[in-house]
C-alpha cells in the first residue's frame, strides 16, 4: 500500500507544511498547488497488483476531482507538455489546482478515499514538483492563441544577475509567487509565469535569464480556467 507521507515520486517539505498547521484559520486563505509531473513508463502498484496500465493512465485514475468539489477546490488547468526548452528532468504533464484553504488541503489528505485514490498517483508518478503560490493581479487583457505558444516558466530569481529582458513579442497571461516547494528534492523557486510567447522568440526567453529554470510549452489552446481561477478569488 503507497505511504502518503512518505511517496515514492518525491520528498515532502515539512518545514513548509508544518508551518502552515501553524496558520490560524482567520489568517488562512487561497493558493495554488502548481504540478510538474513526470510519469513512469509503465505504472507501479506499492502493493504489488498486477497492472497494464501506463504511469499517465494510472495517474488518470488518481485525479480527485469530485474531492476538490467537495472541499471547494478547483482544477484550474491541467495540461501536457509538448516540448522543454530548459530545467530537467523531462516533464510530460502539468495541473494546477486552487484551494480554499491551507486547512482544506490537509484535510483532504486525511480522507479515506482520498487515501484510496491516492495510490494510483504513487503508481504511475515516477517524480513531481509542486509548489504553493500565491497568484499576483492579472494583466488587463489575456492574449489569444494568436500572440504565441503557451510557455510555463519556474524560476529561481536569487540566482540570477537581475530581472531577466522580456522576449520581443511576449504577452504575460499570469504570474505567481511562490510560497515554498510543497513535494520536489532540493531546488528552491521563487516565480511561476504563464506567457504567450511567439515560437521565433522563445530561445530568447530562455537565454536571457541567467538563473535556473524550467521552460515548457504546453499543448492546450485555451487558458481561460486558469484566468478565471485567478480573478473569482476573494
Amino acid at each position: 500500500m503507497s505511504d502518503i507521507a512518505n511517496p515514492r515520486y518525491g520528498t515532502p517539505n515539512w518545514d513548509l507544511l508544518k508551518s502552515w498547521f501553524q496558520v490560524p484559520l482567520e489568517d488562512d486563505g487561497q493558493f495554488w498547488a502548481i504540478n510538474l509531473m513526470k510519469y513512469r513508463p509503465m505504472a507501479d502498484y506499492a502493493d504489488g497488483r498486477a497492472t497494464d496500465l501506463t504511469g499517465e493512465q494510472a495517474d488518470d485514475e488518481y485525479v480527485p476531482i469530485e474531492i476538490f468539489e467537495e472541499l471547494g477546490a478547483v482544477l484550474a488547468i491541467g495540461a501536457r507538455v509538448k516540448a522543454q526548452r530548459a530545467g530537467d528532468p523531462q516533464w510530460d504533464r502539468i495541473a494546477i489546482v486552487r484551494y480554499p484553504s491551507r486547512a482544506a488541503f490537509f484535510d483532504m489528505q486525511r480522507r479515506p478515499d482520498f487515501i484510496e485514490a491516492h495510490a494510483h498517483k504513487d503508481a504511475g508518478m515516477e517524480f513531481t514538483i509542486v509548489v504553493g503560490s500565491d497568484a499576483r493581479a492579472l494583466p488587463a487583457e489575456t492574449p489569444s492563441a494568436e500572440a504565441g505558444e503557451l510557455v510555463m516558466t519556474f524560476r529561481n530569481l536569487e540566482e540570477s544577475s537581475g530581472p531577466a529582458p522580456e522576449a520581443e513579442g511576449t504577452a504575460p497571461i499570469a504570474s505567481f509567487d511562490v510560497e515554498g516547494v510543497m513535494i520536489g528534492d532540493d531546488r528552491i523557486w521563487h516565480e511561476v509565469r504563464f506567457d504567450r510567447i511567439p515560437s521565433s522568440a522563445i530561445e530568447t526567453h530562455v537565454s536571457g535569464f541567467a538563473g535556473e529554470q524550467i521552460v515548457v510549452v504546453l499543448d492546450v489552446p485555451l487558458i481561460d480556467s486558469l484566468v478565471e481561477s485567478i480573478s473569482s478569488r476573494s
